[in-house]
């Protein structure tokens, strides 16, 4: 985790220095998330909302960063058929690199660091905080968005969870899987050719 946090931070440092434009914006949409358990314990997928805001780093012509700073609602509903639904609150921070084929559309990947804000386990009209869940987890998006030369544009990703997030190593491993469609707001146009 220390290795990974690093590289996120170094990354973050050295890459706007030589970069040739940065772009700043927002973006939101949904979530469809799930939770895959090790022993195949049944699941539903539960729909969530993610919110947040970017920084498009150009490097050159064919690629970019993109960090990101996103709160994010992921969970599943309906844990072993018994009705109780998993409500996950995270900070997820991801690193992009992005090629740019051109037109505008971008393909994109790279590490994420996801910080548990609150856990929430509820049964019926009841809800309660749960402990059962680890306070940071990494995953791996893979993607892709299209932007308009006014700045709008719109991506889709699946998110993949890489860590064990059960915070009782005894139990059955959990990884969070998560697709998001979204829509942001880049607040400058690179212009026809430079998007």
């Amino acid at each position: 985790m220390k290795q990974i946090c690093f590289l996120l931070a170094a990354s973050l440092i050295v890459i706007p220095g030589q970069a040739q434009q940065v772009q700043l914006g927002v973006k939101g949409g949904f979530n469809i998330s799930d939770l895959h358990y090790s022993n195949n314990t049944s699941t539903n997928s539960k729909a969530g909302v993610h919110l947040g805001v970017l920084a498009h780093i150009r490097a050159s012509e064919k690629w970019a960063i993109q960090p990101e700073f996103m709160y994010s609602l992921q969970g599943a509903n309906n844990i072993s058929g018994s009705g109780t639904n998993y409500n996950l609150n995270y900070l997820d921070v991801p690193v992009l690199l992005q090629y740019l084929p051109g037109g505008g559309f971008r393909l994109e990947g790279g590490p994420e660091l996801d910080f548990l804000l609150s856990a929430k386990t509820k049964t019926g009209d009841v809800t309660v905080t749960s402990t059962r869940f680890q306070s940071n987890a990494i995953s791996f998006p893979l993607g892709f968005s299209f932007v308009a030369k006014n700045g709008w544009g719109i991506d889709a990703r699946y998110v993949f969870g890489m860590t064990n997030i059960n915070a009782n190593k005894n139990n059955p491993t959990i990884q969070s899987n998560v697709f998001q469609l979204g829509i942001f707001y880049q607040l400058r146009d690179y212009g026809n050719q430079r998007r």
